[in-house]
């Protein structure tokens, strides 16, 4: 009896590091600040049948409307109340996606922004996305209800000035946004209230915002009193997937490790080190790629969620390193994501941006702060093009075939230890995963050429970055592997994609 019930308190314990996707899915996208009308749809048409385990999606209460600059990305992140209804639709059409996506397999995991609420500098009466009343310098958010008790005001009165100070970085404003008082336990009944409203919806889980800037006891509490998931999707007794934006480059007063007891966190490192990798700066190579992982300085894999960029760092802003990858570079990046996908390391998001045009002016982009397309504040429409790329400047990565591809990879590799490693002291490498799939990059100045141990079965596979396997035949290139495991690989310097990766599914 002890036995089973010490069982059952591990399960419970491991609970929140598992994302609850179904069937093998291994990988998650973020559509960022898309409308959950064409979420619902996306899910359908594109995530569910390329095998896509789950969204994360843009915050999805009240938040403050800010006309100077003109409705900027960054005021989802000001919120002003717990209600469903912000520019990516109302509570309607969000029940209406969380059911859909998750009638055909795909979780919704929701970016909770519980540290503050919004900027103390706001004036009374500002506009908000579901016209709840606020007055952020009285402390006033009576749609919540917060005031002026519910606040960190006594504790810290300005701005954190000091990274290395812990009790700052938690208790102070970060860029001046109103800093939530979460030891209080009205506070974090009202968070929980709001968490768990949107658990009994059908979400599977939340990207926890800012949680460097909360204290890991208190974001314990506030999960404490989160219910089990939704049984009508999830298995009796599933609890929310947790992962945490902790920002943990290494010099900081804050390690991404304090945050492990409540589920996973975020490694920026990933990212960073990934990207000057293939950048090739700092004399950097790929071959060093080997002990990737724990092996570079980062968490434990079954505490990582990785990308290689997320909305803040591909415009320079939390984390955000020049190394970090984007679409702006799409070579690059497509190696970057095939790497991340084919490696075994932490659970996998890939990023899926929209345009907006660039200023760089000293070295900085002066229109970071562009939001989503719109006409005249209004979201536009996700619309697709007859090749399956996206339309009005939504860039899709996800539905790019290689990135596509490469999750499918991940799928049918899923479980397969790390092998067959292969370099050649520089740019080019190779690794397998088991005898399930192989994957071969040319990241130097000059051609590749390599009769390599790919652990795989016999026969011709359709290479899955230059081509897909449709209907018994190879759109892209064919790879040959002998009897012996062995195949050979050619891939030119100047390639468009300079990779190549094969799997069992793309046997022909």
């Amino acid at each position: 009896m002890k036995f089973v019930l010490l069982l059952s308190l591990i399960g419970f314990c491991w609970a929140q590091y598992d994302p609850h996707t179904s069937d093998g899915r291994t990988a998650i996208v973020h559509l960022f600040e898309w409308r959950w009308v064409d979420i619902a749809k996306e899910c359908e048409r594109y995530l569910a049948p390329k095998g896509f385990g789950g969204v994360q999606v843009s915050p999805p209460n009240e938040n403050i409307v800010i006309h100077n600059p003109s409705r900027p990305w960054w005021e989802r992140y000001q919120p002003i109340s717990y209600k469903i209804c912000t520019r990516s639709g109302n509570e309607d059409e969000f029940r209406d996606m969380v059911t859909r996506c998750n009638n055909v397999g795909v979780r919704i995991y929701v970016d909770a922004v519980i540290n503050h609420m919004c900027g103390s500098g706001n004036p009374a009466g500002t506009s908000s996305t579901c016209g709840s009343y606020l007055n952020p310098n009285n402390r006033e958010f009576p749609a919540v209800p917060y005031s002026a008790w519910d606040f960190n005001d006594n504790k810290c009165n300005g701005e954190i000035s000091n990274y290395n100070d812990a009790y700052q970085v938690r208790n102070c404003r970060l860029s001046g946004l109103l800093d939530l008082a979460l030891e209080k336990d009205y506070v974090r009944t009202k968070v929980a209230d709001y968490m768990n409203h949107l658990i009994d919806i059908g979400v599977a889980g939340f990207r926890l915002d800012a949680a460097k800037h909360m204290w890991p006891g208190d974001i314990k509490a506030v999960l404490d009193k989160l219910h089990n998931l939704n049984t009508k999707w999830f298995s009796q007794g599933s609890r929310p997937f947790i992962f945490q934006e902790v920002i943990d480059l290494g010099g900081e007063a804050i390690k991404g490790s304090e945050y492990f007891g409540n589920g996973r966190v975020t490694e920026f490192k990933f990212g960073a080190k990934l990207g000057t990798v293939i950048r090739k700066w700092n004399g950097e190579k790929m071959s060093y790629l080997k002990n990737w992982g724990e092996g570079w300085g980062m968490v434990p894999s079954d505490r990582a969620l990785v990308f290689v960029d997320n909305h803040d760092n591909q415009r320079g802003h939390g984390a955000g390193g020049s190394s970090i990858l984007t679409f702006w570079d799409a070579r690059m990046y497509k190696m970057a994501v095939g790497f991340m996908l084919a490696h075994p390391y932490g659970f996998t998001r890939v990023m899926s941006s929209y345009r907006w045009n660039r200023n760089f002016q000293n070295g900085k982009d002066q229109n970071d702060w562009i939001g989503p397309p719109n006409n005249n504040g209004v979201t536009k429409e996700v619309t697709i093009n007859a090749d399956t790329t996206c339309g009005n400047d939504w860039v899709c990565e996800h539905r790019w075939r290689q990135i596509r591809n490469m999750v499918a990879f991940r799928n049918v590799v899923n479980g397969q230890p790390f092998a067959n490693w292969w370099d050649n002291n520089s740019n080019q490498v190779a690794f397998g995963r088991g005898n399930r799939g192989f994957i071969v990059f040319n990241n130097d100045d000059w051609a590749l050429s390599a009769t390599l141990q790919t652990g795989l079965p016999a026969g011709t596979y359709c290479d899955v970055i230059s081509g897909d396997k449709v209907d018994g035949n190879c759109t892209g290139l064919r790879v040959n592997v002998g009897s012996d495991g062995k195949a050979h690989f050619s891939i030119s310097n100047s390639a468009e994609d300079p990779f190549i990766a094969i799997h069992a599914d793309s046997k022909l």
